[in-house]
């Protein structure tokens, strides 16, 4: 089974009269999540269900994935990605999961980072080094494990496959 944690794009802080939930992308923001979402295309990292926080960055992210997604994915728009900003979200995805093959959560830091290394338990090093140093806006980590249900999902089970950051990817095709 697969997981992709992807890390809202850049958001604007500009009105400062905004909830911090309310904060919509800005520019930057926008370009990248667009970037992701092809890269994923062109990788065939599809998932088939989504789980996104309720915040409106994390919806617009989402927004500019799906037009670049060819198959159906179920999307669960859940408040606790929000508001568990300070723990992991392996619980909620044993949760929500289910026996999805590929599962995709759209969250915010430091849980996307948390959840990363906690269930990371193998891969290059230098990209897990790479992971611990920072979790940057937009960037994505794809994690494998031999497991049937993700309620199984324990620590340090998984094998982290790869980490991208969006100004990689720019970087490759400048």
């Amino acid at each position: 089974m697969r997981l992709l944690l992807l890390r809202h794009a850049k958001s604007d802080w500009k009105d400062e009269s905004l909830a911090d939930i309310d904060r919509p992308l800005n520019g930057r923001g926008k370009s990248a999540a667009k970037l992701m979402a092809k890269y994923l295309k062109e990788n065939s990292l599809l998932p088939n269900q989504i789980l996104c926080s309720t915040a409106q960055r994390t919806r617009e992210t989402l927004a500019r994935l799906l037009p670049h997604l060819p198959q159906e994915a179920q999307v669960h728009l859940i408040s606790d990605l929000y508001e568990q900003n300070e723990e992991d979200y392996c619980a909620l995805i044993r949760k929500y999961g289910g026996r999805t093959q590929n599962l995709m959560v759209i969250g915010h830091n430091p849980s996307t980072e948390l959840t990363a290394l906690n269930v990371t338990g193998t891969g290059d090093a230098k990209t897990i080094e790479d992971l611990d140093e920072k979790f940057p806006t937009a960037a994505l980590a794809v994690l494998d494990f031999d497991i049937a249900d993700w309620s199984e999902l324990d620590s340090k089970t998984g094998h982290l496959e790869r980490f991208v950051k969006p100004r990689e990817i720019k970087d490759q095709k400048d």
